[in-house]
């Protein structure tokens, strides 16, 4: 009795341990499962958004950015999760005035290399220079000698002429990539986890850098090739994707979720291009796809660790707001502050303005660029620059000034705004900060040319038709007055256009006569192809005076005499200008209330009856109409002659039947 009572005590304490052993076990076994951690801290879009800048938001104004206090909020994350890697995924030029020395002093690289950067990518904007204009950056960055983040970049050719030879601009270019470091793809170590992390360009970011002379070749075909090499050559436990490509909401046009789906080896894509803010990550498959917006408002964050079992799994993702609540780092905040210095003495110092230059005021608000291409509809703040336009082009040639009938600005080439309160030189340059002139020196010039009366009306249909498919066609013009309706056949959307003079008059437009126009040099170069963009269906050809179509659009710059010097008048210049010429108010130009509100330069009329939908067709329309009634006949008398062709079928029945 006594040995049994011992067994069942025995069995009984061999149970107690045992399940008080489970929970140790359970944590053993989780830890087997998930064996490595890593933490992803990543940017892209920041566009030289180097300083704070005035956002509105929930109709507060708030300064978000700036890379000291991005770098605060990086060192936190770090010290958070020491096993981190930091990446960009391209588009970290061109956007505000210290891309005016990228090719001279290569800011953009050296403030990332100083930050900690462990690896970028090149996006279409590096190329905004041409080529010419990176190869200086890539040697102004290399002979700092400052520390420099990696550039991965795998679907990018250099093409040969018919001798097999590159261009004098593409082989220094090849030769200044292969000194700086320029990799298809690189490794990284952490904590025993290899990391291996490419870069890739999208087709839509290759189609707007059209001067780039390098070629890229298809995204899908190379990430295939580097998932290849990263795993089976370099043994990596985790590859990152940096995608200069970007998602849309149709899903057709969402290059970053169709890679994911089509190369699903790749663990996490960084998506850059088309500026989107992803509050939740997107995923695909095992594939996970952030977003983390532009301007560097937010360093994003995404911890994953290893399941032995089921790979890499997402364990949180957070965009981290760069705003007011951070402490700016005194080493970056320094380095900016010498960058300003430079960029002082080599550019704004030509053109006689300081950087931090109050040059007007605003009472109200305009509507952020990032949304224009949104709304399709007038907007202030393209009145605003496109009036700017005419303003330059008449000071610039006073007394011999040939009137502008139109000023034309796009949406794609608005990249900033203006919020209530000072309007500084800095703000001024962002909202018009792309390009280079025919002179080397950054900013798009303005140039003139002219259209028929036709094409004037072409463009209104421009706007109206090809907006809705392409957000950054949309037009915002100065001098002519149109309605549309969003609801008629595309192509004959507009239903009425007239000339909108200064002092208030309408003027019909002829159709054969030829009108002045005004537009930067990027844009009209874009009103060429107009034709490809509409399937032959519209067309504008920029022309000289005596009606010869331009092939030379630099040959039609327009200048100002400067200092007894030929200037070209850009595009910012031109704004900077115009809000100076404001009445002030105690000694400070006011934007009038004017702005603060539509003209009737662009009336969207939505009316879905039969006679707004089919009233007044155009050429296009009619041409439409008769295939449709052609075809519509030709279905007609084949039904007809099939329905009498049974009918005597039945009566043959009927007849051999008796």
């Amino acid at each position: 009795m006594k040995e049994n009572l011992n067994k069942i005590l025995r069995i009984v304490c061999i149970g107690l341990i045992i399940t008080m052993m489970q929970p140790f076990n359970m944590i053993k076994v989780f830890a087997e499962e998930h064996t490595k951690t890593m933490t992803i801290l990543f940017t892209h879009d920041m566009h030289d958004h180097f300083l704070p800048f005035k956002v509105k938001q929930n109709e507060k104004v708030l300064q978000l950015g700036g890379y000291a206090r991005l770098q605060s909020a990086i060192n936190e994350e770090e010290k958070k999760s020491p096993n981190s890697i930091l990446i960009d995924a391209g588009d970290f030029s061109m956007g505000t005035l210290l891309q005016s020395v990228y090719a001279s002093d290569a800011p953009e690289l050296r403030l990332l290399g100083k930050m900690g950067y462990d690896v970028t990518t090149l996006g279409n904007h590096e190329f905004d220079f041409r080529a010419t204009g990176l190869t200086k950056s890539l040697n102004a960055a290399i002979k700092s000698g400052d520390k420099l983040p990696q550039i991965v970049q795998a679907n990018m050719e250099f093409p040969i002429d018919k001798n097999g030879n590159l261009t004098k601009t593409l082989s220094d270019l090849k030769q200044a990539m292969k000194v700086y470091g320029v990799k298809d793809y690189t490794v990284i170590e952490r904590s025993g986890i290899k990391i291996g992390v490419f870069g890739l360009m999208g087709k839509d970011a290759a189609s707007n850098a059209p001067m780039s002379e390098v070629k890229f070749t298809d995204a899908v075909k190379n990430a295939k090739r580097m998932v290849q090499i990263l795993k089976e050559k370099e043994k990596v436990d985790l590859i990152i994707c940096l995608s200069h490509s970007g998602i849309d909401k149709d899903k057709s046009k969402s290059e970053d979720e169709i890679l994911a789906k089509k190369v699903p080896e790749i663990n996490v894509i960084i998506s850059g291009h088309t500026h989107s803010k992803l509050n939740k990550p997107i995923v695909v498959g095992n594939t996970i796809i952030g977003s983390c917006g532009e301007y560097s408002e937010n360093l994003g964050v995404i911890k994953i660790s290893k399941n032995i079992k089921k790979g890499w799994e997402l364990d949180s993702y957070n965009l981290k707001q760069i705003d007011s609540s951070l402490e700016a780092d005194k080493n970056i905040f320094n380095s900016i502050k010498d960058f300003k210095n430079i960029v002082q003495q080599k550019y704004l110092n030509n053109f006689g303005m300081k950087f931090d230059e109050v040059l007007a005021k605003t009472d109200f608000n305009f509507v952020a660029s990032s949304q224009i291409g949104n709304k399709h509809g007038e907007e202030p703040l393209g009145n605003l620059i496109s009036d700017a336009y005419i303003y330059a082009v008449k000071k610039a040639e006073g007394p011999n000034y040939n009137p502008i009938s139109v000023a034309i600005v796009p949406s794609g080439t608005i990249r900033g705004s203006f919020v209530k309160g000072d309007i500084t030189v800095s703000d001024v340059f962002t909202v018009s900060s792309l390009g280079i002139g025919k002179d080397g020196i950054t900013g798009y010039p303005l140039i003139s040319a002219y259209l028929t009366g036709k094409e004037l009306k072409t463009a209104c249909e421009v706007d109206a038709s090809i907006t809705p498919m392409m957000s950054n066609a949309q037009l915002y013009m100065s001098g002519i007055s149109y309605t549309f309706n969003p609801n008629r056949m595309i192509f004959n959307r507009v239903t009425n256009a007239i000339l909108q003079k200064l002092d208030g008059t309408y003027e019909e437009i002829n159709d054969t006569k030829l009108y002045r126009v005004v537009v930067g040099l990027y844009s009209a170069q874009m009103l060429s192809i107009v034709g490809e963009k509409s399937f032959g269906l519209l067309s504008i050809v920029p022309k000289t005076k005596d009606g010869t179509s331009i092939t030379d659009f630099e040959a039609q710059i327009i200048t100002d005499t400067v200092n007894g010097r030929n200037k070209e008048v850009k595009e910012w210049k031109a704004i900077a200008e115009y809000i100076k010429s404001f009445d002030k108010v105690e000694g400070i130009s006011n934007v009038p209330q004017y702005y603060n509100k539509v003209q009737g330069r662009k009336i969207v009329n939505k009316d879905k009856s039969i006679h707004a939908l089919f009233s007044h067709p155009n050429n296009i329309a009619l041409g439409v109409y008769a295939i449709v009634t052609i075809f519509g006949s030709v279905v007609a008398f084949v039904v007809v002659m099939i329905v009498k062709h049974k009918k005597k079928l039945k009566k043959k029945e009927k007849k051999s039947f008796f």
